[in-house]
């Protein structure tokens, strides 16, 4: 499991991308708040490294998804709220994320983390 997220359009600010990739891939709405989490994904096997930034986000509307609803691009297979245990108890990326979801922390730097296939 992971939190949404995709690549930056250009000309459009962080928070632009934010609120358009969360639409895109839960139908959600949120307002942006303070970046929370910097994280390095990498496989040293394919050379390949990605950087995430993950910012705190506050629901516009309510937390249900519309009936219906898919994803535009067909990644996405289940949508779904955890409490701190289930997260801790499901597999996910990253790992830190829990740590800005649930305890409080302000601002973390979690570097090369490997990717598991």
């Amino acid at each position: 499991m992971c939190a949404p997220g995709g690549g930056v359009e250009p000309g459009q600010s962080l928070p632009e991308n934010v609120i358009r990739e969360v639409m895109e891939e839960t139908g959600l709405q949120v307002e942006v708040g303070a970046p929370c989490l910097v994280n390095e994904f990498h496989d040293p096997e394919r050379g390949f490294h990605q950087v995430d930034l993950f910012f705190h986000c506050t629901l516009v509307a309510g937390p249900n998804v519309s009936p219906g609803w898919e994803d535009p691009e067909g990644i996405v297979t289940q949508h779904r709220w955890v409490t701190e245990v289930e997260l801790a108890e499901t597999p996910h990326r990253p790992l830190s994320l829990g740590a800005v979801a649930f305890q409080g922390a302000v601002m973390l730097y979690d570097p090369l983390e490997k990717i598991v296939k």
